[in-house]
C-alpha cells in the first residue's frame, strides 16, 4: 500500500489524542475503520506503530520515527494549502464553539457587526475535536472550553487569546433533590448520586470530576452518557445529576446550583487560523463573543452573583 497524506494525518491524530476512539471522533470516522487503516499503515511500514492499553495509546520506537517524518510532511502540506487561501472578510467564516447558552446571541450580533460576511457555526463540546478542526483547516476560528485538568494544544498555525480566564462548573439536579434548596452544594453531599458523564470527557472534564470527588472523599458513579442537553429527562426525574456550563438555562423542574469552593473550573479560549483571518476580524469576533457571554452571565440568577464578585475573570476588551 502506498502511504497517502490521509494516512499520515490519521496516525498523527492518534498520537495527539492518545486514543483510537478520540482520534476517530476527531477525524469523523468510526473506530473500526480507523483500526483497519492503522493496521494497513503498520503493514506498509513493516511494524507496530502504537502500543495499546487501558489508558490509551503510546507510540513505539518505530512509531516515533514515522511520526517525526509525518509531522514534517503535514506541516508542509498545511502551509501549501494556506498559501492558496488568503484572508477574506467578505466570504464565509467557519466558526466553532463549545456548547454555551450564548451562541444564538453571539451569531445574531456577528451578523449585525459583519453584514458582508456569513459566519457558519459548529457547536461541539469536545475541545479535542475543535482543536483538530482548527489545526487541520476545517474551522477558521473557535471558542474552546478547556478543563483545568487538561491544556488542549491548538496547533502550530493557530493563534489564541483567552476569552474568560476561569468560571465555575455548576451542577444540575431535580427540584426534588435533597440539595435543591441549598444556595451552594457541598460536593460530598452528592456521593450517592448517579452522574451523567460530562461532555467532552476526553478533554479532561471527566478527570476533573473524578479528581474533585476524590478530594471530597468518594468516587462518582458515572451511570449515563448523553449529548449536551440530552440528559435533561434523567435529571428532571431525579435519576441523575449533571455538571453544566454556568450560563446554562434550565426549565423550572430542574435546579442548577454552584458547588462549594468551586472545585471544578474551566476556561474559554478563542483560537484562530493566522492564515485565514485578519487581526481586525478576530478583534471584532472577540468583542462580540465577550459581550454575548457577559450578557448571559448577567441574566443567570445562579451565575450572576459569582460573575459580579470576580471582575478579574471578565473578558478584556481593549
Amino acid at each position: 500500500m502506498d502511504l497517502e497524506f490521509r494516512h499520515l494525518r490519521a496516525i498523527c491524530t492518534i498520537a495527539e489524542t492518545g486514543s483510537l476512539s478520540q482520534a476517530a471522533s476527531a477525524l469523523g470516522v468510526s473506530q473500526p475503520a480507523l483500526t483497519v487503516l492503522l493496521q494497513r499503515v503498520e503493514r506498509s511500514v513493516g511494524g507496530q506503530l502504537f502500543l495499546r492499553s487501558r489508558t490509551g495509546t503510546e507510540p513505539t520506537p518505530l512509531g516515533e520515527r514515522v511520526l517525526r517524518r509525518a509531522r514534517v510532511l503535514l506541516v508542509e502540506l498545511d502551509a501549501f494549502g494556506a498559501d492558496l487561501v488568503r484572508p477574506d472578510t467578505r466570504g464565509v467564516i467557519r466558526m466553532g464553539s463549545a456548547h454555551m447558552e450564548c451562541v444564538g446571541t453571539m451569531v445574531q450580533r456577528l451578523d449585525e457587526a459583519m453584514p458582508d460576511t456569513e459566519v457558519t457555526l459548529q457547536v461541539e463540546s469536545s475541545a479535542t475535536i475543535l482543536a483538530h478542526s482548527l489545526s487541520h483547516g476545517r474551522l477558521d476560528i473557535a471558542i474552546v472550553g478547556m478543563s483545568d485538568e487538561q491544556n488542549t494544544a491548538l496547533g502550530p498555525h493557530v493563534a489564541q487569546r483567552t476569552l474568560v480566564t476561569r468560571v465555575p462548573v455548576l451542577v444540575s439536579m431535580s427540584v426534588k433533590h435533597h440539595c435543591a434548596d441549598l444556595p451552594e452544594v457541598p460536593l460530598s453531599a452528592l456521593a450517592e448520586d448517579a452522574w451523567i458523564c460530562p461532555p467532552g470527557a476526553e478533554d479532561g472534564s471527566l478527570a476533573a470530576l473524578r479528581s474533585a470527588c476524590r478530594k471530597a472523599g468518594f468516587s462518582p458513579r458515572i451511570r449515563f452518557e448523553a449529548p449536551s442537553g440530552g440528559g435533561r429527562q434523567l435529571v428532571k426525574s431525579g435519576q441523575a445529576i449533571q455538571l453544566v456550563e454556568p450560563t446554562t438555562q434550565w426549565p423550572d423542574d430542574i435546579t442548577v446550583r454552584p458547588l462549594v469552593d468551586d472545585p471544578i473550573q474551566m476556561r474559554l479560549v478563542l483560537g484562530w487560523r493566522r492564515d485565514r483571518l485578519t487581526e481586525d476580524v478576530v478583534d471584532a469576533i472577540y468583542r462580540v463573543a465577550a459581550a454575548a457571554y457577559t450578557e448571559h452571565a448577567m441574566e443567570s440568577p445562579v451565575f450572576q452573583p459569582w460573575w459580579l464578585a470576580h471582575p478579574e475573570v471578565h473578558p478584556r476588551v481593549v
